[in-house]
């Protein structure tokens, strides 16, 4: 048996390069990019075919751009254990404090006590009590530590990871899709998103494209009219365009406008010339599995919806060969001769046919974008280009990709000879793509124009809005796709990204490294002109050498700026002596849109953006190759959409729509980081108001490492009376409600600023703890001093001192629970007064004289209950304690309503929108753009007409046998010798 042989290049990312050869019989045969089929992808048109593995697992070029998994945590997780290190450092501080003064009081006084305090044994000297006394206090103040701290967030997170799985406004019924909170480690951090990177095809849009309308020899068709000739908008209740006179219509396609079909019907010679050219210009495979079953495959979408259209307005495409395009037309069958098929490319940005009628009437079909196509008619069209580029202008503010149509009736005599050279130019060996370029240039000349198509790429419901929602949150989104730039800016246009409102637009297509670098700086100094200054702050950090990263500070433009970049510009962007250079420029812009690119360039672009500026990223797509940027990302989100579920498998959280992701953010991402920010605030205070009760002591005790507390509430302070309180506010919390999130995306910038919990709110947090312990230590001990009971006993012992001090702490975290609270609920109210109501009822139970009976040494509190919180004196103890305590939070609040944050002035004006009914909601349409795109940007590559005409792609009728059923595996067909 003979084996054949491949030699090929070793497994790489580059997903437009593969080298090869296949040995086989002797023979060589070259393999390249066009032979290679990526990992998933699909083979239409196809039965049947043999293939060999060259890649696979993770060898795959795919996989070799989806990069590595990495741990996620948010910043919130980084500051904490941070913030643990420097309480460590603070409690090894107490401790050495107390420790050395144990040493000096036991040296200077304690040495005169050891007849009543003798030192343990073992202890002979002052110092050595004192290195004692240090780890004895460590123990005492290890409360100060937040052990339990890191619990309690997962709780919390586990907690907000259910509401996302739960919100029903995020489940999609259409095919049964709810949200995923697919890890519990990230909540948080969905409130605080600066820079989102999403995904084209399938993530903004459907990739759906649809015929929506047309001008046909200076009369515009789509719209539709009322009786008294306003125009009238369409939606679900609007009356469709009756096909059903045509068997072979799609019974999918939708049209409002009878007007053009009246004039088809009615043989208008135009508006069949406009369909006959949508029925024969184009590369569209036709299949027919069941008889008047079509279905359409096509190289773009919107080649297909053009076809389609014709096809049910009564010119149906119905099959090809490499000579012969066979119509339907108006229920008769006609063939026409296939001549040549004048392909498209990104510089003609137009496609031709030339074909010839059964009547023989030879004729040139093009299509195009206008701006080409315009240059190329004849002079006698001038007055019907003009009514054609006002349509074109109405289409295009509506959002909508165009095209121009138009013929050219040929001389039998110069077409002969222009074949002729047609066949010398596509043979020759040198200079064939310049010598048919020429030759196209010649004959597509004095064309007639026929009119414009208008085609609505569809956005997935609610994409403009929620882009619109998201910049007003100041949140900027780059679009990181492989589509061609012409697709890029054109849904840039539709979804409200770019706009001609914006200064410029900047187009980054160089060809070097010193273009690409040139064409970043002229951008930048026409947003910045101070940023080439040596003064620039930019600058002046940039020039200090250091190996580590440095971080670029936000910078402002002077006007509101776009940019796009292709793959190849970037390529070069992303080395590192220009990655600066792209992310100043980038970063200034409000849009930014990379186009053709790698998965692996999307995965450069997050990285870039999260090497230099401190933002929290999000990367959005639906497909595998956006896996790489999903990964890369601080949040990764996939949709679960048409392309599988590589993305979602990948992602931290996913729903199946991209209008979600408005509400992930701005209500549950918004949310989750409000309560954690409260949590950790609460959660610091409550402990150092508690622990550092015990340092004041220290000095009051001879740094003997007594307690303050007794033992039992030291136990259950944590574990009972202060731990469901603060999970209630961390669970149920809100300042407004989802509906007011949404309308008010300006109160997420706080979290994107990290406002709300950082290094300078955490020593604030400690210094209240800190000045609270002082007055819950003093106050008590003030009022205890010397003090007699009414009937002439005293109660300055150190039991009763102990049970004002903790039921003033317990009362004033309490307190300061309720504060912190801006949305009460049940749960709220049970937790807090529950947590109250436990702690009376522990306190008297424990020191009743029945425990003391039943556990005389684990009880020896027996009585201090009652005796003491019977007095008058102690309740205004606990009351000046409790207003002490809270008094600075009361004025901090009291300043914020004198000097309000533009946070505050939005809720203020909440609350007063809230006393007032609300009103209607008005509908309103997003005002479009005026600027024509053309639609063959959808054309993702080179035309397929050369393939077309070589008869490659079409299926030989019955090769192998009449039935027309072929088996690979089958004894007759087994090539023998392989």
């Amino acid at each position: 048996m003979k084996m054949g042989e491949v030699k090929c290049e070793a497994p790489n990312n580059k997903l437009d390069k593969f080298t090869g050869t296949l040995t086989l019989r002797g023979e060589k045969y070259a393999l390249d990019s066009e032979k290679m089929l990526l990992r998933g992808c699909t083979i239409r048109n196809t039965e049947w075919c043999f293939g060999l593995v060259i890649y696979a697992g993770p060898d795959t070029k795919l996989m070799q751009n989806s990069g590595k998994t990495t741990f996620k945590r948010t910043s919130i997780d980084r500051l904490m254990n941070v913030l643990v290190l420097v309480i460590f450092a603070f409690l090894a501080l107490m401790c050495l404090i107390l420790a050395i003064g144990n040493g000096i009081w036991e040296y200077d006084k304690g040495y005169y006590f050891q007849v009543y305090l003798p030192w343990a044994e073992g202890v002979s000297s002052a110092p050595y009590s004192g290195f004692l006394m240090f780890w004895s206090y460590v123990i005492i103040l290890n409360t100060v530590v937040p052990i339990s701290l890191y619990v309690s967030v997962e709780i919390i997170r586990l907690g907000n990871s259910f509401y996302i799985d739960w919100d029903r406004k995020m489940y999609y019924p259409v095919n049964d899709t709810p949200a995923q909170a697919r890890t519990t480690t990230l909540n948080e951090e969905l409130g605080q998103i600066k820079y989102i990177f999403s995904d084209k095809t399938g993530t903004l849009t459907q990739n759906i494209m649809c015929f929506n309308k047309c001008s046909i020899n200076g009369k515009s068709y789509g719209d539709v009219y009322d009786l008294a000739g306003q125009r009238i908008e369409i939606n679900e209740k609007t009356e469709k365009v009756d096909f059903s006179y045509n068997q072979l219509a799609d019974p999918k396609f939708a049209f409002y406008d009878h007007s053009l079909v009246e004039a088809v019907k009615l043989g208008d010679v135009p508006t069949h010339r406009f369909f006959r050219l949508l029925s024969l210009c184009h590369t569209v495979m036709p299949e027919e599995k069941k008889e008047g079953n079509l279905v359409y495959q096509a190289q773009s979408p919107d080649e297909g919806a053009l076809v389609t259209a014709a096809r049910n307005f009564g010119f149906v495409f119905r099959a090809r060969t490499p000579e012969t395009i066979t119509v339907v037309e108006m229920g008769e069958t006609k063939i026409y001769k296939l001549l040549a098929i004048l392909d498209f490319n990104n510089v003609r940005k137009r496609m031709s046919v030339i074909v010839r009628s059964p009547e023989g009437d030879l004729t040139l079909y093009c299509k195009g974008a206008d701006t080409i196509l315009f240059e190329l008619l004849h002079s006698s069209c001038d007055s019907l280009k003009e009514e054609t580029t006002e349509h074109l202008n109405e289409f295009a503010g509506e959002g909508l990709r165009t095209l121009v149509v138009a013929y050219k009736n040929l001389d039998e005599e110069y077409f002969e000879d222009w074949i002729k050279r047609h066949h010398v130019a596509s043979t020759a060996l040198e200079g064939r793509e310049d010598k048919l370029s020429e030759l196209y240039e010649e004959i597509e000349k004095d064309l007639m124009l026929l009119g414009a198509t208008a085609i609505e790429d569809k956005l997935q419901d609610g994409v403009p809005q929620t882009i619109e929602t998201l910049a007003k949150a100041s949140i900027k989104i780059w679009v990181l796709t492989g589509d061609k730039q012409e697709t890029a800016v054109n849904i840039g246009y539709s979804c409200n990204l770019l706009n001609d409102d914006m200064a410029d637009v900047f187009i980054i297509e160089g060809s070097t490294s010193d273009d690409v670098l040139n064409e970043l700086r002229n951008a930048r100094e026409k947003m910045k002109p101070d940023s080439f200054l040596d003064s620039d702050e930019v600058n002046i950090q940039f020039e200090k050498s250091s190996k580590k990263a440095k971080l670029l500070p936000d910078e402002q433009a002077n006007g509101v700026y776009g940019l796009v970049i292709n793959g190849h510009s970037l390529a070069y962007a992303l080395e590192g002596n220009l990655e600066l250079e792209l992310v100043r420029t980038a970063c200034m812009c409000k849009v930014v849109i990379c186009c053709r690119v790698t998965p692996l360039q999307k995965a450069q672009v997050v990285e870039l953006v999260k090497k230099y500026k401190k933002a929290v990223t999000l990367a959005i797509g639906d497909g595998a190759n956006d896996v790489s940027m999903i990964k890369t990302a601080h949040i990764g989100v996939g949709i679960s959409g048409q392309e599988g579920m590589q993305a979602v498998l990948s992602s931290d959280f996913s729903f199946a729509q991209f209008r979600y992701l408005q509400r992930l953010l701005l209500v549950h991402g918004r949310w989750s980081y409000i309560r954690m920010s409260k949590f950790l605030k609460y959660f610091f205070y409550k402990n150092f108001a508690f622990t550092l009760v015990h340092f004041w002591y220290g000095f009051f005790s001879g740094f003997s490492a007594q307690t303050v507390y007794d033992e039992w509430f030291i136990t259950l302070y944590n574990l009972v009376y202060t731990s469901l309180p603060v999970l209630g506010m961390s669970l149920f919390d809100q300042d407004v409600d989802d509906r007011w999130s949404m309308l008010c995306p300006q109160l997420y910038v706080p979290g994107q600023q990290n406002l709300y919990f950082n290094k300078i709110v955490f020593v604030k947090c400690m210094l209240h703890g800190i000045y609270s312990s002082l007055i819950l230590f003093f106050i008590p001990y003030g009022a205890m001093y010397n003090t007699m009971r009414s009937d002439g006993k005293a109660i300055a012992d150190y039991q009763s001192f102990a049970l004002m001090a903790q039921t003033s702490l317990l009362i004033v975290v309490s307190v300061q629970i309720g504060l912190d609270t801006a949305y009460w609920t049940v749960v709220n109210q049970f937790f807090i007064w529950g947590s109250l109501s436990v702690y009376f009822a522990i306190t008297f139970t424990m020191y009743s004289d029945g425990m003391y009976l039943i556990f005389t040494a684990s009880f020896p509190f027996v009585g201090t209950a009652r005796n003491t919180l019977s007095q008058p004196s102690a309740w205004l103890a606990i009351f000046l304690s409790v207003t002490l305590c809270v008094l600075p939070v009361v004025g901090y609040r009291l300043k914020a309503q004198l000097k309000p944050t533009e946070t505050d002035k939005i809720l203020l004006k909440i609350k007063e929108a809230k006393k007032r009914p609300p009103p209607p909601s008005p509908k309103r349409r997003l005002r479009r753009t005026s600027t024509r795109r053309s639609g063959y940007a959808f054309s993702h590559q080179h035309g397929f007409g050369a393939l077309i005409m070589s008869g490659r792609n079409m299926r030989p009728k019955s090769p192998f046998a009449t039935t027309g059923t072929f088996s690979p595996n089958s004894d007759k067909n087994k090539h023998k010798g392989l």
